[in-house]
């Protein structure tokens, strides 16, 4: 069952330096072992490694460049806790975060603010759902939030919280896992997506 998502009227990442950190690949690596760990794509991984010729090859001591965008995924773990404040204060079970989804949903807000639009349907991507479900995740209901324009975690969610279409997702039941995406365009303007799903 999918639920409707709601519109909020207020591969690079554009306008952010690159955050790396160096790992030393050990034996029975491999680059899936390697995103899983760091919780980060493989896409990401190999597109900051364009020495690596063959990312299906590689070797214990080999050095590999790891994105971890700490700054962005602190903004966005700041919007996870203020969701699950107030599903708590709701009487609802919190949210877990979803590394992966949180991944999709940056994905989304990176899309919106290099391309200049804001819409639920991605011209690269499609809808959140076909979306989600291209990056493999598989759902039984699904819902996203996005805003632009706010320049904290607190102005977006109390955003979202004062829109009964956007507080509804945020409170709803049946979701169980949560996705935050944050990014800015090459003018300062922040992106704002939140996905949810029960597996």
């Amino acid at each position: 069952m999918l639920f409707l998502v709601f519109w909020s009227n207020t591969n690079p990442r554009p306008a952010m330096a690159a955050e790396t950190q160096e790992y030393t690949v050990k034996s029975g690596d491999s680059m899936w072992k390697i995103a899983s760990k760091f919780q980060v794509g493989i896409s990401e991984i190999i597109a900051a490694n364009p020495q690596i010729k063959n990312p299906s090859l590689i070797y214990p001591g080999q050095k590999v460049s790891i994105p971890t965008l700490s700054d962005v995924k602190a903004i966005e773990n700041k919007v996870v806790e203020l969701v699950n404040r107030q599903r708590v204060n709701a009487g609802l079970i919190p949210l877990t975060v979803n590394w992966q989804l949180s991944r999709v949903a940056r994905y989304k807000s990176d899309d919106m603010a290099i391309k200049g639009y804001f819409s639920h349907t991605s011209p690269t991507y499609g809808s959140p759902f076909k979306m989600m479900e291209d990056f493999g995740l598989r759902f039984s209901s699904a819902g996203e939030n996005i805003a632009y324009g706010q320049t904290t975690p607190e102005q977006v969610m109390n955003a979202w919280m004062n829109s009964p279409g956007h507080k509804a997702n945020i409170l709803s039941p049946n979701f169980t896992e949560i996705g935050v995406g944050y990014s800015k365009n090459s003018s300062g303007v922040c992106y704002w997506t939140q996905m949810f799903i029960r597996p």
